[in-house]
């Protein structure tokens, strides 16, 4: 394009006749490095950072109008800057003129999108094609760009729900956990949780088929007690289709999420522990991811649900719960006498006390049961009980011998985690079918029994010392794979020794959000988190309190250091939108190089 005069915005860059020669030529104006092109008798002007991994664009190749990095290929249309592969995100391209032989560049024109709208798009491709780096990307422009993280977790639960057949699963459980402490975490590392959630949802959608979906009734007069039954009904017989229809009905029919809540928690303790006590969990931060995102997406969060219902594996089914004590037909008829027991305790009020907890972590079944019972005629609430249960099965974590087999850590995990998910939920019905749960955890812990025999060394912590270094032993159990102990006595020291709890909740969330951390790590997080919050009195942080984040810490070093592949992804990506240099430790892109740590 050639005029008489120049624009206003455009800035001098190259003589026309130097341009024709070289075929390039590369110029900085206000701080950007432009890379301008001679082809086909056009002029074209694009940022020299490569969009992908910030490759200098000044080594690639033009032919038929194609810009190629010379890096990993990606390939842009050189007129408009959009590439080819969605995975590289397309390059700014500038608007040109010559003026008595002289090229001009506009280094600022008027964008085709805002950048929040940018972000999100970019989000929705890395999530339909499973792109860790356009993932990390999208997390770290979002947020930069003021956008609350709400929206794009919002984003991954709608995704995860329509894009995976097999129904919730471990990332958008994962998804929903980092979002539920993002506010307890450092600003970048609030980046970080977004990307490890967000990643996780992508990588369990692919290679998946889409979730079709079963239309609701159009019958909107069915008491609820009616839905239920048909629900319960439908899971009992392992029919995935009648169930959705039932429980999109329900929600069609403006139930409460109280009463929803109770319609999957009922059918998710029909039968014992489902699926190792995932199939509860799911449940619980699906309902927790309404919270987040809005009930207004229930029915299609919720329908994910229930194949996973349907399908789970029952514990009853299973020698453990049979062999030598029958401990599936124990939890029956405790539960046909519930109804007596709520009854007895309507006017009493309980606590739970020392001798509960020696009673859950009982070596004798018959007296596991009965302090149970025992709790509830006492007038013990569903979610009294499940607390006490849950401080249990913490206890469990935080004796855990590490001469046991190393998968046993899942054990306990999964123990305390459910134990965690059905203390959730009783904060938001108080559903009788819930005490089922209870006794479901209560299990559990007694059959991890083994796992603490013999205990590992109880933290002593002295009150008087250091909390900083306290934080830096922690830090330096994190980077050698086995230093449990030491992990846990660090966190029991820090806060003995008057440490800020936030400041170690941001500690043990930096060190799980920048590992390639697996799906039990992010919740045993913010399950502890949970129940440290539940027993954390008034600035004071007692033992029960403390177990919660030393469980965290004993679990978290049991499985650090990893490769930290993902923080390398998350690192390449924050470095490049902050204009910092990715390739090779030089200036070749023309720009100064950035050597903050993000």
């Amino acid at each position: 394009m050639s005029q008489t005069e120049v624009p206003d915005g455009y800035h001098e860059a190259v003589e026309l006749s130097t341009l024709t020669e070289s075929g390039r030529e590369l110029v900085q104006i206000d701080g950007t490095a432009v890379v301008l092109f001679h082809h086909e008798g056009e002029v074209r002007a694009v940022n020299n950072r490569c969009p992908h991994m910030g490759f200098p664009l000044t080594e690639g190749s033009v032919e038929d109008g194609v810009l190629t990095c010379e890096w990993h290929h990606a390939r842009f249309e050189l007129s408009c800057g959009d590439t080819f592969d969605p995975w590289a995100d397309d390059v700014d391209a500038y608007p040109t003129t010559v003026v008595d032989g002289t090229v001009y560049v506009d280094p600022s024109p008027q964008r085709d999108v805002p950048p929040a709208t940018h972000w999100r798009e970019r989000l929705g491709d890395g999530l339909e094609q499973n792109l860790d780096l356009v993932v990390a990307k999208a997390s770290v422009g979002l947020i930069d760009v003021g956008v609350d993280p709400t929206e794009a977790v919002r984003e991954g639960v709608t995704f995860g729900t329509q894009y995976r057949q097999g129904g919730w699963s471990t990332g958008l459980t994962i998804l929903v956990a980092l979002a539920n402490v993002q506010g307890e975490l450092a600003p970048t590392d609030r980046k970080r949780a977004l990307f490890q959630g967000l990643r996780s949802v992508a990588d369990d959608c692919a290679d998946q088929p889409p979730k079709f979906e079963q239309e609701e009734f159009t019958a909107r007069d069915v008491p609820f007690e009616r839905l239920l039954s048909w629900f319960r009904e439908n899971v009992e017989v392992r029919d995935p289709d009648g169930a959705e229809r039932v429980l999109r009905t329900a929600v069609a029919s403006d139930c409460t999420p109280e009463q929803l809540t109770r319609m999957l928690t009922t059918a998710a303790t029909d039968h014992r522990y489902l699926d190792r006590g995932h199939t509860f969990d799911f449940v619980n931060k699906a309902t927790e991811a309404l919270d987040l995102i809005g009930w207004e997406h229930a029915d299609d969060v919720l329908a994910s649900l229930v194949r996973g219902l349907a399908t789970a594996d029952r514990a009853e089914e299973r020698s453990s719960w049979r062999q030598p004590v029958d401990l599936a037909g124990r939890c029956r008829e405790s539960f046909d006498r519930l109804d007596d027991l709520v009854a007895a305790g309507a006017d009493e009020s309980w606590t739970a006390d020392e001798a509960t907890l020696a009673g859950l972590l009982s070596d004798d079944p018959d007296e596991v049961f009965e302090t149970l019972e025992t709790a509830i005629e006492g007038g013990a609430t569903p979610a009294e009980l499940a607390g006490a249960v849950a401080r249990a099965a913490t206890r469990r974590i935080v004796l855990f011998g590490t001469g046991n087999e190393f998968s046993d850590w899942d054990t306990v995990l999964h123990t305390f985690t459910y134990a965690n998910a059905v203390h959730r939920a009783t904060q938001r019905t108080d559903a009788r079918e819930l005490y089922r749960g209870v006794f479901d955890a209560a299990v559990n812990v007694y059959l991890d029994r083994f796992l603490t025999t013999p205990p590992a060394p109880e933290p002593d912590p002295d009150p008087d010392g250091d909390p900083e270094a306290c934080l830096d032993e922690l830090r330096e159990a994190f980077e050698t794979r086995g230093r449990v102990n030491a992990a846990g006595s660090a966190a029991a020291q820090f806060l003995a020794a008057g440490g800020d709890p936030a400041e170690l909740k941001q500690t043990l969330g930096a060190a799980v959000v920048q590992e390639d951390t697996g799906f039990h790590t992010f919740q045993v997080l913010e399950a502890g988190f949970r129940q440290f919050d539940h027993h954390y009195d008034d600035g004071t942080v007692g033992p029960v309190a403390r177990d919660a984040l030393v469980a965290v810490a004993r679990y978290a070093a049991a499985h650090f250091p990893t490769r930290r592949e993902r923080e390398q992804t998350f690192s390449i990506a924050a470095r490049l939108l902050r204009g910092e240099t990715v390739h090779g430790g030089d200036d070749t892109d023309g720009a100064d190089t950035a050597t903050a740590d993000d």
